[in-house]
């Protein structure tokens, strides 16, 4: 790249897109790459405060940021992560299907910290809709050293792909509902029409439910026969306090279920229990999922139907970023909650 006086580079190539804004209005691409400077632009370059520009000349230790942002996202691009062609020295990423994006921080970081280097992503674990924008990359000079560049790229692919989407599984779910007054009849079951309401978002297939008292025995044994049937996700609901009457976290166990964790860093959804009967989880859920409307469960959902299998440190993590605000009108999963 070479600078040069606005006044002389009549007939030369522009090396990079020149932006005009327009503040509070519109932010638009004036003049692309490759366009060849004629007299009649000289006036409109000036209008955008522009009395040098670059323009471009050949360099094999220097790559254009076009071409450096295409390298990066191509290297960085997963399984189910497409990518656009850049524009102002930009490269979009997109989700190709829903699913769950997955973000390699660790790596994520170590690009970043590259002189020169820009990759933005949304959150890991974050569910995405097909088409959504994922991350973008670019580089912050016109055009930057190969070495550099080439790092970059290798950071981006090692030791795996820096961004994938996992696709959610159509998962048989069953649901175990606890309770003697909800077995007798004197309250009526609210958890079944919610707890089908949040897995038809991920594709979940209710496979049936039952109600038992408060009775560990009883609980373990439909637990079991659940497993026995074919259930691939078993949420086991009440119950889940310190309560003495309350049964469920020993019917979990009693079931023969390896327990992850009993009580998350998240409020409201603290009484959340996780299990594994072989490949199959297990959760116990407090009455609160039934009464507000993201609690641990909602965090951990798409996770699971992503075939992720969660262990006390993911939990470990929901710590931080897991106090919901409580707003007044709820935004999530557009806020921080989850999202540590």
């Amino acid at each position: 790249m070479r600078k040069v006086s606005v006044d002389e580079a009549v007939g030369m190539e522009l090396g990079y897109d020149i932006t005009k804004i327009v503040p509070g209005k519109e932010k638009y691409r004036a003049f692309r790459r490759g366009h060849v400077i004629k007299p009649e632009d000289l006036s409109r370059l000036k209008d955008i405060g522009k009395e040098h520009i670059y323009v471009w000349v050949p360099d094999d230790n220097m790559v254009h940021e076009d071409e450096a942002a295409l390298r990066m996202a191509r290297a960085a691009a997963g399984p189910g992560i497409i990518y656009t062609e850049p524009s102002q020295g930009r490269v979009n990423l997109k989700a190709c299907h829903a699913g769950l994006l997955k973000v390699q921080t660790a790596q994520l970081n170590w690009i970043n910290n590259l002189e020169n280097v820009i990759f933005a992503t949304l959150h890991t674990n974050r569910v995405v809709a097909k088409d959504q924008k994922v991350a973008g990359t670019r580089v912050v000079p016109v055009a930057i050293e190969s070495p550099v560049l080439e790092e970059a790229e290798r950071l981006c692919r090692e030791p795996g792909s820096l961004l994938s989407i996992k696709p959610f599984k159509p998962l048989w779910v069953a649901a175990v509902i606890t309770g003697s007054e909800v077995n007798s009849g004197r309250i009526r079951d609210g958890f079944a029409k919610t707890i089908r309401k949040k897995i038809n978002l991920y594709g979940g297939r209710w496979m049936g439910q039952t109600i038992v008292p408060d009775n560990p025995v009883l609980i373990a044994g439909e637990i079991r026969n659940f497993v026995a049937e074919g259930a691939e996700l078993i949420l086991v609901t009440g119950g889940m306090s310190v309560d003495p009457d309350d049964a469920t976290p020993l019917g979990i166990r009693s079931s023969g279920a390896d327990v992850v964790f009993y009580g998350a860093p998240v409020l409201p959804g603290s009484q959340f229990m996780l299990a594994y009967q072989g490949h199959v989880p297990i959760t116990g859920v407090p009455g609160g999922a039934l009464f507000s409307r993201v609690t641990t469960l909602d965090l951990l959902l798409p996770r699971i139907f992503a075939g992720d299998t969660l262990s006390r440190a993911d939990i470990v993590n929901l710590g931080h970023g897991g106090m919901c605000e409580e707003c007044t009108l709820c935004r999530y999963p557009f806020c921080p909650f989850g999202k540590g």
